[in-house]
């Protein structure tokens, strides 16, 4: 930003985080997501404590950045659609497969009665159940588990969030879905031709809908190094 908006934000580091915080609201607006929970939710949970390093300067533009073991935090309008589209009740509980930084699980935090997070690193789950903890965000459980395996002790869900791309939705997690549950997870051969799709499991088996093209780290089995 130049001109004389960006001396006062110098000027005045509040207001310079405060402007910034705007833009991401009418950024997330301007992409789709107008669920009024979801922008609520994402309007409480600030992305500024999950970005680290050299980084943190960008937490509040519409953009992934790097995090540890190689990973990603998902830019925010799509972190918004995914949320939106698994259309998350107040009494529902929720797997999201892939913890990365915490930021997809805190916000569901705010919509879900109950949410488990797993991610195949130790370090990437260990980092995000401190911030919950500072955060108070008592219903998330986070756990070092191999995701594409799901949560069977834990099963069925209400929601399932996957937030890495599988070539098939995993035939565990399709499992582990209650009837009338809703999975939203990327889908795709290759890392450059991804779509978004919505599971949503019936009296007769499942319908899929096709939402949008995005790009997201495999889903890989196993668990990580870190």
């Amino acid at each position: 930003m130049t001109g004389p908006a960006a001396e006062g934000e110098e000027d005045d580091p509040a207001a310079g985080l405060a402007e910034r915080k705007m833009r991401f609201l009418f950024a997330l607006r301007s992409h789709g997501v107008t669920d009024a929970r979801v922008l609520t939710a994402m309007e409480r949970v600030d992305r500024g404590l999950f970005v680290r390093g050299v980084f943190s300067g960008r937490a509040y533009e519409d953009m992934p950045l790097p995090i540890s073991c190689g990973q990603t935090i998902s830019q925010p309008s799509v972190v918004g659609l995914m949320t939106q589209a698994l259309r998350v009740g107040h009494r529902d509980t929720v797997l999201e497969v892939g913890t990365g930084s915490g930021y997809q699980a805190a916000i569901l935090s705010q919509l879900a009665r109950r949410v488990y997070t797993v991610d195949r690193w130790r370090r990437l789950v260990r980092e995000a159940g401190d911030i919950f903890r500072s955060l108070g965000l008592v219903n998330v459980t986070a756990m070092t588990a191999d995701g594409s395996f799901g949560l069977p002790d834990q099963a069925p869900f209400d929601r399932i969030l996957v937030t890495a791309a599988a070539e098939d939705p995993p035939g565990p997690l399709m499992a582990q879905l209650k009837p009338g549950g809703i999975m939203v997870l990327p889908v795709g051969q290759s890392d450059h031709v991804q779509q978004l799709i919505r599971v949503t499991r019936t009296e007769n088996g499942f319908d899929y809908e096709e939402l949008r093209p995005v790009r997201f780290v495999p889903l890989v089995e196993g668990l990580g190094n870190e």
